[in-house]
């Protein structure tokens, strides 16, 4: 991130002298010599003043005797001093890069792929360690005059800057339709395009989008027709004053949105937002990101409305990269393509951040992040983590860290295991880590992942799926041993039935199962998740209540019925997610998932604007743990819908009444086992009024609550809990 020129550069303004080297894990090495008052300044500025993504831990300061030195140098790197892993994220454009941009006299003036030390591609770009540009992707273009002075030159901020660049020797940007290359100014082509309500593909730093008019509900329609995603909301980019007319921007929110790492937040949407309903249909929400390339920054100021722009892939395929497969494999989709000539070495989806509980929580950490190390010490061997099969991610443990990958996707499809393959092998690249002999993987005996794992490790450890949630939660904050609620959709359980509403007691790779929701058919396996219908009918008959009201035909009602008399492909399940998609299907709110989570997510939508009604849970002890009875809980949902009570006031009933129930058997549990700490994680653990409902809940009975904070609750972040089990599992 160009710490050391920085170092150098704030020294030598302050005429000082002396050297900085990198130590490598062990941090910085400045020595400095020069008056009081000034050295002061200088000690000042290192901290009020660093690159955007330093991060200073600690400034330990030693007086030595001066010895005259004038001059200030950097040094080579101590022995061993290079490090491991130290390749930072993505970062977005930074103001001076966008300034330079925008000035006439510049020589970037109008360059799309301007960037310094502190800004612009890094994983994406890096083919290997050590990090120069021979073994980038940058290395197809060979710096002209102008570009090799700056870049050599110690007191530019453009010095090693990797991927210097300039409209003389960088890369080029073209547009094409129909298969051919349009002349004149590419951006402008584009912006036209998207102007006239055409779909364009917009390759990018580590992937490709689709953009189209947000505000156009038949382009937005026809994005989702022809790329069949019928529900699934699409992500938004806009400037921050555009933003504020659509989604409410408090100043933590704003704060994220304009961080270096540029992350997509999902935001409350106005009621008056001007956007075609079919950007986030069924929601109360919108993601949101600001513009985070220099080609951004160019298109948005040639077009004054917000565009969708969501990543170029069919679902559960990998983005798109290669400029010769986006022309080919888009080609019904997109009607425009704005292209560039720089490869991509590490495709790199966004990140995606909501609040709940009052704090930012990753739905997909990727770029920004990925892959910046996150320090924990598990021991000395090297160990590494597959995930499980959904929104998969793998971990690396080197070295006292933890490096997270970019988002990877479901592997449940070839072409995304082989992009997890690749991606194990670049990021071993980069961190100059062997592959590990230890491998960690999904209790789920039929997940790619655990095959991989067989296929690559000497010593395969199988982890639970939520027990790898809470140990990941543990881990995270540093802690030895914690209670967790993990509300989730699905895990493979340890008696191999479907979990998912767990509470779970995690000592030091020690684990016990101390509570769950009550077990209840999933009739049709998988088929349950994709009609939820199926699970509002259970529920109702298991409650003694009319199953009719479930949204079922007639016909599938039977089958549902003979499924579970005869026990066929019915397995059991505890899960949260089923729970909550068995409410929405019976208050009509999502009878179909078009897109995983949707049940969930669209009745907390409608939650938003109603207030629960307290509801005592039923608990009670089945097989040596506490289950809270969620059959006594739709109960209770009907007799309120009975006497009046609104779709939005159940919704949120419902939703209070799971945190509520599974909150007090955690803290039950953390009283008998003398523990101090009780954590939220899991898939559903996104849901604002979920966490902040078992957050007071927590606090109230005196214990400390935490919540994931740098890694996603959900399956983004199970590689990373499977690191920290296994690691106690030998």
């Amino acid at each position: 991130m160009g710490f050391r020129p920085f170092v150098y550069r704030i020294a030598v303004r302050r005429g000082l002298g002396g050297y900085v080297r990198n130590l490598g894990d062990a941090g910085v090495e400045i020595e400095v010599e020069g008056p009081r008052d000034v050295l002061e300044d200088f000690l000042r500025a290192l901290r009020d003043e660093a690159p955007p993504l330093a991060e200073i831990h600690r400034i330990s300061v030693e007086k030595v005797a001066p010895d005259g030195t004038r001059e200030f140098r950097i040094l080579k790197s101590a022995v061993g001093g290079e490090g491991g892993g130290t390749i930072p994220p993505d970062i977005a454009t930074c103001e001076r890069c966008l300034a330079d941009i925008d000035d006439p006299g510049s020589r970037y003036a109008g360059y799309w792929a301007t960037s310094c030390t502190d800004c612009g591609p890094r994983f994406t770009v890096i083919e290997s360690l050590p990090y120069d540009r021979p073994r980038t992707s940058m290395r197809d273009f060979p710096m002209c005059d102008a570009c090799q002075r700056e870049y050599g030159d110690p007191l530019d901020r453009r010095y090693h800057a990797q991927t210097i660049a300039c409209q003389k020797c960088g890369p080029k940007l073209f547009y094409m339709e129909d298969g051919r290359e349009l002349g004149g100014d590419p951006i402008e082509r584009a912006a036209q395009a998207l102007g006239a309500g055409k779909i364009v593909a917009i390759k990018g730093i580590g992937g490709t989008h689709l953009a189209c008019d947000a505000t156009d509900e038949a382009a937005v329609t026809q994005l989702r027709q022809r790329l069949s995603r019928r529900g699934q909301p699409f992500a938004l980019m806009a400037p921050l004053p555009l933003v504020r007319e659509f989604a409410q921007v408090g100043p933590e929110e704003e704060q994220l949105l304009r961080s270096p790492r540029r992350p997509i937040v999902v935001l409350p949407k106005k009621a008056d937002a001007r956007l075609a309903p079919a950007v986030a249909p069924g929601l109360h929400t919108v993601g949101v990101m600001l513009p985070y390339s220099g080609l951004h920054h160019l298109l948005f100021k040639r077009i004054d409305f917000p565009l969708v722009m969501t990543s170029a892939n069919f679902p559960g395929r990998p983005m798109l990269v290669e400029n010769e497969n986006i022309l080919a494999e888009l080609a019904g989709v997109a009607d425009g393509f704005l292209l560039h000539d720089r490869r991509i070495v590490a495709r790199c989806d966004d990140s995606v951040v909501r609040f709940a509980a009052g704090a930012p929580v990753f739905l997909r950490r990727s770029r920004g992040w990925a892959p910046e190390p996150i320090p924990l010490d598990l021991g000395e061997e090297p160990m590494i983590a597959l995930g499980a099969e959904l929104n998969v991610t793998l971990a690396l443990y080197h070295r006292g860290k933890i490096f997270l990958s970019q988002h990877i996707g479901n592997v449940e499809h070839l072409e995304t295991e082989g992009f997890l393959r690749d991606a194990i092998e670049h990021l071993l690249r980069i961190t100059g880590a062997p592959l590990p002999r230890a491998v960690a993987c999904d209790l789920h005996p039929d997940f790619p992942t655990a095959r991989l794992a067989e296929e690559l490790g000497e010593r395969v450890v199988r982890v639970q799926h939520h027990v790898a949630h809470v140990a990941g939660l543990a881990g995270e904050h540093g802690f030895g041993e914690i209670v967790g609620i993990a509300v989730d959709g699905y895990g493979y359980g340890a008696d191999g039935a479907a979990w998912g509403g767990e509470v779970i007691v995690w000592r030091e790779g020690e684990w016990r199962r101390v509570g769950s929701l009550s077990p209840v058919p999933m009739p049709g396996g998988d088929l349950a998740t994709l009609r939820p219908g199926r699970m509002a009918a259970v529920y109702l008959m298991a409650a003694g209540l009319n199953p009719e009201e479930s949204g079922l035909s007639s016909k599938e009602l039977w089958i549902v019925k003979f499924q579970i008399e005869r026990g066929l492909n019915c397995p059991t399940t505890t899960s949260a997610g089923r729970f909550l998609d068995a409410v929405a299907a019976w208050l009509g709110i999502c009878r179909e998932r078009t897109y995983e989570g949707e049940p969930a997510m669209r009745l907390e939508a409608t939650a938003a604007t109603g207030k629960p009604f307290p509801i005592d849970p039923k608990i009670e002890e089945r097989a040596g743990r506490l289950v809270l009875d969620t059959v006594a809980i739709f109960r209770e949902l009907l007799r309120l819908r009975r006497e009046g009570a609104s779709i939005a006031d159940l919704a949120a009933t419902a939703q209070a009444a799971l945190a509520r129930g599974l909150t007090y058997i955690a803290i039950r549990a953390a009283g008998q086992e003398g523990i101090g700490a009780v954590g939220l994680t899991g898939g559903a653990a996104v849901n604002d009024a979920i966490a902040s409902a078992v957050k007071a809940e927590v606090e109230q009975a005196g214990l400390r609550y935490i919540q994931q904070e740098k890694i996603p609750p959900g399956d983004g972040g199970l590689s990373f809990g499977q690191l920290v089990h296994a690691a106690y599992v030998k």
